[in-house]
């Protein structure tokens, strides 16, 4: 959630960064809201230290028995109009609430100035795209000529956009999970968790998915939503409690299933194992001191180009613009893997910075080493692959002429020794 006192004290930042993501929130009702909630408390502050000065006075004693009488009787009418406000006053402050929690963070001034995905830039590139002596297949044509995915099973089961994952197909998703999160925690300083697949409205708050994007997710009789990522309750673990700031930064991570509605995604990547509405991902969470998010990022980012450069997938990373940059992010990279078959590079992870905007609706903290006041805690979270496209990237860059698929190197402990997918 944003900084009202920032809005307030510099809107015109809040307004070019509405106006840079494409965002059609209006600022106009907020500020309106925000004037009307302080002048509000400006003058119950006035009723109130009123109150309070009557009430000295009668405690002092000196006055006439009519006196006194008149300023019991003018203190019980303060009170009176004060408590008549306060109903008032909360009513305004979950107003302004909820029309904050729709307005976008603000962007770091080194992200690209765009209005879509095609004005993002790149920043880096890793690895040669294979040259290939015969014409390669689509994934999905791959793994069912494979017998490692099925579609139609997966549509059998639940619906379309769901899919069986079988035999060597499924081992080498535990594997590459596997592969991922010891690489995090044994190399990277992350510590696994394994959070609740399923949360309550407050954590969706806290990441930002709810209000706004209510719609993608898909939520129980009972109130409670099933994770998009393990963003949400990771990055909820510490919410509404206050750190040592010695302790900073805190490093997760998490491997886990994911859910999404896939609203408006209609037509979008219908065939393969691109976009589905069940997924496994492993995601890294991290808590920063303000002043060392941004390097943070740098190293989360990092930390996700190892595990494409262990398994020797080529890729490229790009700086999202303004106009394509998440709801709560104030930067973000996308690392995009290069999949032969499309002859081009596909998000296989973001990492974004999302400051103290998470933080805010949260209420994460930390308490400062020299015994400051607590201080809003920045978060960051980033893929630390999205497993099962790393399964997509494998096999249609590992693939032979002959159908089989060769096992990254790296992968092959993971995989007791198998070194092939072969040809049925």
């Amino acid at each position: 959630m944003i900084d009202i006192k920032a809005l307030r004290d510099n809107p015109e930042a809040f307004i070019k960064t509405v106006q840079a993501r494409g965002n059609k929130v209006d600022l106009g009702p907020l500020l309106a809201l925000d004037a009307k909630r302080r002048e509000l408390i400006v003058g119950l502050d006035q009723l109130k230290a009123q109150r309070n000065e009557n009430s000295q006075k009668v405690g002092k004693g000196g006055l006439s028995e009519q006196e006194k009488q008149a300023l019991i009787d003018l203190t019980r009418t303060l009170g009176d109009q004060i408590k008549a406000q306060d109903p008032i006053l909360r009513d305004l402050e979950e107003r302004l609430e909820q029309a904050a929690l729709v307005v976008p963070n603000l962007v770091d001034a080194s992200v690209p100035v765009g209005q879509g995905e095609e004005e993002n830039k790149e920043v880096a590139r890793w690895g040669e795209p294979r040259k290939f002596d015969f014409e390669p297949k689509h994934h999905a044509d791959l793994a069912e000529a494979l017998g490692i995915l099925d579609a139609a099973r997966g549509v059998k089961l639940a619906q379309s956009r769901f899919t069986l994952v079988k035999g060597l197909g499924a081992r080498m998703e535990r594997a590459l999970a596997a592969f991922m999160l010891d690489l995090h925690t044994l190399e990277n300083g992350y510590t696994e968790v394994a959070p609740p697949l399923l949360v309550n409205a407050e954590t969706m708050t806290g990441t930002g998915q709810l209000p706004k994007f209510e719609e993608d997710l898909f939520k129980t009789t009972s109130g409670l939503y099933l994770i998009p990522t393990a963003e949400a309750p990771v990055t909820n673990i510490h919410r509404d409690e206050v750190l040592k700031e010695e302790d900073l930064p805190i490093y997760y991570v998490s491997h886990t299933p994911c859910f999404r509605s896939e609203a408006g995604s209609y037509g979008k990547d219908t065939k393969g194992y691109i976009r589905q509405h069940q997924f496994n991902k492993v995601e890294l969470v991290k808590f920063s001191h303000p002043d060392q998010s941004f390097a943070e990022l740098e190293k989360m980012r990092g930390n996700a180009e190892e595990v494409l450069k262990r398994l020797e997938l080529p890729y490229r990373v790009m700086a999202l613009c303004t106009g394509d940059i998440g709801f709560s992010a104030s930067k973000c990279y996308d690392l995009e893997v290069w999949l032969p078959f499309e002859g081009r590079y596909r998000e296989i992870s973001s990492c974004s910075n999302c400051t103290d905007f998470q933080a805010r609706r949260a209420q994460i903290r930390f308490k400062p080493k020299d015994g400051g006041k607590p201080q809003l805690v920045h978060t960051l979270n980033g893929s630390g692959l999205a497993v099962g496209r790393t399964l997509v990237a494998i096999l249609e860059n590992y693939q032979q002429k002959d159908g089989s698929v060769t096992i990254p190197k790296v992968l092959v402990p993971y995989m007791g020794g198998i070194t092939q997918i072969p040809a049925l």
